[in-house]
This record gives structure tokens, sequence and C-alpha cells, in this order.
């Protein structure tokens, strides 16, 4: 029998998604929760299995299509009855709800059904929409040509000895004859050869001078206005390109948009010696737990935040609007934002607080890796407490971040470079980095986001620091 298996919801409220990659053609036979299709969300990429054993039939949406949560997206060919094939492995629960059928949502309050009013509507032919009731089929037609006349030209005006009268022809009033001779033109010699040399037709100008005579001015300014729309026909076409808003993109433009108009921001800044640092990641590196990992100097910056939210609570907070309170967070979620091709995300570690430093640097690397490969899933960037992005990989200084949604704060680091530093009151060059802390100034005031700041600073000078605050 013919099963459809329609896109359904994979969290958080989705409404629509886009078809970026089939995994499977027309023909092909498929298995219990082997993966088919990619489709991207307004968060991240995911891999939908298929619930049945049996052969796909056709597929019903194309790649690149955006398609509503709810409508088919591929049909397969299975076994009458069967749910899964003979011997094969069982449906998951997960899997059996991805096959649900989804309820289609109702119209809104006040709309009107087809056949509503009256006898019942005949059931017309329409094609397939991803909302509303469709399109009929044929709806919109061609307006049949008139027929031409012969001797007649199909617009009127085309031929100006003839028109149209009560449908007969009849004569057009004739053309007035173009006076005989030249038009006299008042104009002294030397005006006359500078509208000569600039091409401009004296007899289409109406002079400014005395007795309605022409004057250089008049010459220069018909020259003027000549040469503006020969100017613009002769630029050069702007190359442009516009680029659809939707997926990450749209929901991070959203996000960033709400996150800034809703929470007060404030943004302070803190350059720092990180030499010391630098050394400890360069002997971490060295170290038999950290051999299958990726060390880098975002791992001690990760451990100092952590350390300094144990240290400051509040900066570990969210703002509830609809109950005017303030939620603190006694667990950490820490997210690290990326950029991908398809826009940025930021999935978090959770429980970051209760991760030993080789655990949570194999997490970090593995988040990244996942990230940038497109392929972070909801749940990973749900449900984030406290935000770092670093935005020195590109070779910046410094900025000033925007909140991610939920969060009372967020740390930019910037790029790390040798600079010259005072070091016991002498000149040396030293690693230098700026920190940008940005917080919700409803939730955390100045002095503790400087608190906050000066401690994550004090232990990226000097790491021992870590080992103290712990």
């Amino acid at each position: 029998m013919r099963r459809e298996f329609k896109l359904p919801d994979v969290g958080e409220g989705l409404t629509e998604a886009e078809v970026v990659r089939w995994h499977v053609k027309a023909g092909d036979a498929v298995k219990v929760n082997q993966i088919v299709v990619e489709i991207e969300t307004a968060k991240s990429i995911v891999e939908l299995p298929i619930p049945w054993d049996g052969v796909v039939a056709d597929l019903l949406a194309e790649e690149g299509q955006t398609v509503d949560v709810g409508a088919p997206i591929i049909a397969v060919e299975t076994s009458e009855g069967a749910e899964t094939s003979q011997g094969g492995p069982a449906v998951s629960e997960e899997t059996k709800a991805l096959a649900e059928d989804m309820v289609p949502t109702p119209p809104a309050e006040g709309a009107v059904e087809p056949g509503a009013h009256g006898s019942p509507a005949p059931k017309e032919e329409r094609q397939a929409v991803l909302v509303g009731y469709g399109v009929k089929t044929g709806a919109t037609k061609r307006r049949p040509r008139k027929p031409q006349v012969p001797g007649i030209p199909a617009n009127p005006v085309a031929n100006p000895s003839r028109v149209e009268v009560d449908g007969g022809p009849a004569p057009a009033p004739a053309p007035a004859a173009p006076p005989a001779g030249r038009v006299s033109v008042l104009a002294k010699p030397p005006v006359r050869k500078l509208a000569k040399d600039l091409g401009v037709d004296l007899s289409t100008l109406n002079g400014t001078g005395p007795e309605g005579s022409i004057t250089r001015e008049d010459v220069h300014a018909a020259a003027e206005a000549g040469a503006a729309p020969a100017a613009e026909a002769a630029a050069p076409e702007r190359a442009e390109e516009r680029i659809p808003v939707k997926g990450v993109r749209r929901m991070t433009a959203q996000a960033m948009v709400a996150s800034a108009f809703t929470a007060p921001h404030v943004t302070e800044f803190l350059q720092l010696d990180v030499t010391n640092t630098m050394e400890t990641v360069r002997r971490l590196r060295t170290f038999r737990d950290f051999a299958d990992v990726k060390v880098s100097p975002l791992l001690l910056v990760a451990k100092a935040v952590l350390t300094a939210v144990k240290r400051h609570p509040m900066i570990n907070s969210s703002w509830d609007e609809a109950a005017q309170e303030i939620v603190v967070k006694r667990y950490v979620n820490l997210g690290i934002a990326a950029a991908t091709p398809r826009g940025l995300v930021v999935p978090n570690v959770k429980d970051a607080h209760a991760l030993s430093l080789p655990e949570l640097a194999g997490r970090l690397a593995e988040l990244t890796e996942t990230a940038r490969a497109g392929r972070t899933q909801p749940a990973e960037m749900a449900g984030g407490t406290f935000t770092i992005t670093n935005v020195g990989v590109f070779g910046v200084d410094a900025g000033t971040p925007i909140l991610n949604p939920g969060e009372a704060a967020i740390l930019a680091v910037g790029q790390i470079r040798d600079m010259p530093w005072v070091v016991d009151g002498e000149l040396a060059v030293r690693k230098v980095t700026t920190l940008a802390l940005s917080f919700d100034h409803r939730i955390v005031d100045g002095e503790l986001g400087s608190m906050f700041l000066r401690d994550v600073g004090d232990m990226l000078e000097d790491p021992l620091h870590m080992l103290a605050w712990s």
C-alpha cells in the first residue's frame, strides 16, 4: 500500500522547513529508520528517518523547496498492513512520532469555508499548494486576441491616417503642415556658433535675453540638460544579488532584533596580558589527558567564565517578563557562538560547570566541529545560560556583542597578538587580548558586570587563580 510521510515538527514549534538534500530517489528500497532526507529548520540541519520498509514511489518535495509541517514529502509503497520488514528492527518511538499524521491548522475564526452559504459548492480540481485551499486548475486564461482586419493595423494609433469610428474606418484629421522656410531665431552670431559646437538646436529654446533672444547661458543650460539623460543611459548596470532570508539566518535575525530592543545592553571592555595563558595552553597540550582533544585558549576562557559564574551567580540569570522575576540558574549551559555557511548558531555545552577540564575540552571540540558541518540539532541550541563569542578568529580586537535571547550576559574574546606592555616597570612584548562583556542592565548592574569581567581577566592573566577559586 502507498504511505505518505509528512514533514514532522522536530521540536520547538516548527512551522516549516526547507528540503536540503534527498538521500534516496524514486525506485530505491528503504528500511525502517533509514535516513532519507535532510531538512533545514530555523535553527539547524536535521536528518529525517523513514518509519517503514518499502520502495520509494515518489519524492513529493524538491531540494530547495520550503514545506509546511504536515505536508507530505515522500511516498513509499509498503507491504499491505506491514509496519516493519520481516525480521527487521522494530520502529523506535521517536520514528513513530515522526510518522504520525499531522493535523492541519484549522481556518482562522471568521474564515468562510467553500460552500458554507447556500448549497454546497461543487468540487473543483485544485493544484497542490502549501497554504490555503489551493488554486483552481486553469483558473487563469489568456484573453483571446482580436482578429486582425486586413488593411487595419492592430494598434490604430500606429496608423494616424485611419481611426475607428463606430466600428467603421473614418479619415483622421490631417497633421498640420510644417511651416515653409526656416524658423526665425533671435540669437547673436557667437551664440549661434556656440550652439553649433555643442549640438544644441536653437529652434527648441526659449530665450531669456532681451526681447526673447537666446543667450550663451541658455545654450549651456540646454547642453547640460541633454547630457544628463545621455550620461544616465550610458551608465553601466549595477550588479546586484538578492539572497532569500530563511532558515538559520532568518531565525538569527529575528532573535537579535528582539534581544537588542528588549534588553537594555551595556558593554564593558578589558585589555589584558595573556602571556601566561598561552604558556599554560602549550603545556596542557603535552599532558596525556589532553592527547586526543584540541587544547586552545578558548578552553581556558571557558574555564575562567565557569569559575567566575560560580563566584557571581547573578550573571547566569534570565529575566521573566510575565512573572516579573529574575531566574538565577544554578547550572551553566555554556553557549559557543559559531559562524557557519548558513548563518550564526549558538550550540551550548550542557552542564558545563560539572565537567572536568579534559571533558570540557572534548565537548568544545565536538560542539564546534558539529556546528561547522551544519549538523547541530535544535536541542543542542536550546536552554543556553551564558555565551562566549570568539571574534579573535577573524582578526578582530573587540566588539559589542548582542545578548543571546534569554541570557543575561555574553563575553566576546578578541584576537591575541604581540603588543608592547609594561611589566615590572619595564617595557616588554607580551601576548595581549581584549575582552568585551555585554550584559542586561535590568539584571546586572555596573558593579557586578565589572567584578565578573575583572575576575575573568585575572584568571587569564594568571591561570593559578582558577585553581584558587575553583
